[in-house]
């Protein structure tokens, strides 16, 4: 790393505190290579991570506590200790009074972002019943921080791993209520949120965008359904009347099985589990949820909370530490994006000065 390269802070919420969430991240940050180029700072408390390191056998795992994110030091796994109390841990179990800490750890975190003292985000996954439960305002982490960033506008949840980028048009309702969802006004505002993602985020000058159909082999000319050719049809010659190359709709089945997917840069999936289902079918343990469309950089694990597996020591920390990495290429292509669109004209008019004067 350069010297004059200053290192991406990284905020982490511990999610929830019976699942895997810490386990993930201490095992992330055993290797050293991980603080090379990154500084976690970890929003938790310094007994709930020392009970997880003698349980898990990785006592080797140092932390720096901290009272504060600005004093968290380069190469080293940071600890904001946010609380003093020590409530039992129960692996595995769903808990409303541990859930409060969860709560706090997320909104600790969200704020030290908000005010610069981290520079992007990763949250563990967290249990939304026992988070509502005790109080949580939100169905999951994006609308909250969707609303901490004040964001208006909607948002689109991508599901990533290498070339792989999925989004839905629509997220957690139930499948009774998808087709009523599914208007053309609504694929619109996501394609175009994947367009600028893909440009912004993801630096790719020319995006491809793949749009699958709802029903079955696309609605097979409207006798299966007429919502691909009345809805996502026109969504389609809409978007590319307006310069975002896409094409569909697509069968998802064939689409993902004959590999057509690996042409595009970007799938929009018409509900959750259409494009959720192949995507970890294909890239389960190191897949990466990503916000597009918000101010700030947030990523998490493809997984959940893991309460079947949690303090038995096998959870997989790969698709936590990608989304680590993703979290710092998706801030570095941002500030790329920022420079190359800066006053594009300005260069030209200095050119042009130049050789009048």
């Amino acid at each position: 790393m350069s010297e004059s390269r200053q290192p991406v802070r990284v905020g982490i919420s511990c999610g929830d505190l019976n699942g895997i969430g810490i386990e993930v991240v201490l095992k992330c940050f055993e290797d050293p290579r991980m603080l090379a180029e990154l500084t976690p700072v970890l929003y938790a408390s310094a007994k709930a991570v020392s009970h997880y390191r003698k349980l898990l056998k990785l006592e080797e795992v140092q932390f720096h506590r901290v009272g504060d994110a600005r004093e968290a030091l380069p190469r080293k796994l940071n600890l904001v200790n946010l609380w003093d109390e020590d409530p039992p841990l129960e692996p595995g179990k769903p808990s409303v009074s541990l859930a409060a800490f969860t709560i706090k750890s997320l909104e600790a975190a969200a704020q030290d972002l908000a005010s610069g003292k981290v520079d992007v985000l990763v949250t563990a996954p967290i249990d939304k019943n026992s988070m509502q439960q005790a109080g949580f305002a939100y169905p999951g982490h994006t609308e909250f921080l969707q609303h901490m960033a004040g964001a208006d506008s909607d948002v689109l949840m991508l599901l990533v791993c290498e070339g792989l980028r999925v989004g839905c048009v629509t997220g957690h309702i139930p499948l009774k209520e998808v087709s009523a969802a599914i208007t053309t006004d609504h694929i619109l505002t996501k394609a175009r949120l994947l367009h600028q993602s893909l440009l912004r985020d993801f630096g790719v000058a020319e995006p491809r965008i793949a749009l699958l159909g709802l029903n079955p082999h696309a609605g097979d000319g409207g006798a299966l359904g007429s919502e691909d050719k009345e809805r996502i049809l026109p969504a389609v010659r809409r978007l590319n009347e307006e310069g975002i190359k896409t094409m569909g709709p697509y069968a998802a089945d064939g689409f993902f099985g004959n590999g057509s997917y690996k042409h595009f840069d970007g799938v929009l999936a018409m509900y959750h589990d259409q494009g959720l289902a192949p995507f970890k079918a294909l890239s389960f343990g190191h897949g990466v949820n990503f916000t597009a469309g918000l101010p700030i950089v947030r990523t998490s694990p493809d997984h959940g909370t893991g309460l079947d597996i949690a303090g038995q020591g096998i959870a997989d920390e790969g698709s936590f530490r990608a989304a680590v990495w993703l979290a710092c290429d998706i801030r570095a292509n941002r500030e790329r994006y920022k420079v190359i669109n800066a006053n594009p004209l300005q260069p030209q008019k200095k050119e042009k000065d130049r050789k009048e004067g």
